[in-house]
């Protein structure tokens, strides 16, 4: 058992710097050995394997705002699942109804958006919306 505050996190300081090492390492490794080759394609942007085209401010659809805030909700929920995991033993029966209502509640809210087409981004559905878009103006 450490008998100081430095003994106690004195393993953790030690874990950064190596960490901070190898990532330093690794960068110049990569600086020293690799190639620089430079071309147009190489130097361009990569949008998810399609060629970047138009404004770069363009305007994009709330649909892809309401699926980042989902994926974000459900990461929260994932954070949430470690510390109760960690006290489950101890709190028995009573941590697992918690928990279940817990989940119950995100799953309702999942079903929801479901329900609601958040997750649908099928090429149908856009295009009708566009058609719709050109018919209004």
């Amino acid at each position: 058992m450490p008998a100081s505050y430095a003994e106690t996190y004195f393993p953790v300081l030690i874990q950064i710097l190596i960490a901070i090492a190898v990532a330093g390492g690794m960068i110049g490794a990569s600086a020293l050995l690799g190639r620089r080759v430079r071309d147009p394609v190489k130097l361009s942007p990569y949008e998810s394997g399609m060629k970047p085209v138009g404004n770069a401010r363009e305007r994009f659809s709330v649909k892809y705002y309401l699926v980042a805030m989902v994926f974000i909700l459900f990461d929260i929920e994932a954070i949430f699942l470690y510390p109760w995991a960690v006290v489950y033993r101890e709190l028995k029966l009573f941590a697992f109804f918690e928990m279940l209502l817990f989940i119950v509640l995100v799953l309702c809210g999942f079903f929801y958006i479901w329900k609601k087409g958040v997750l649908d981004w099928s090429i149908d559905q856009r295009r009708n919306q566009s058609e719709d878009k050109r018919r209004a103006a």
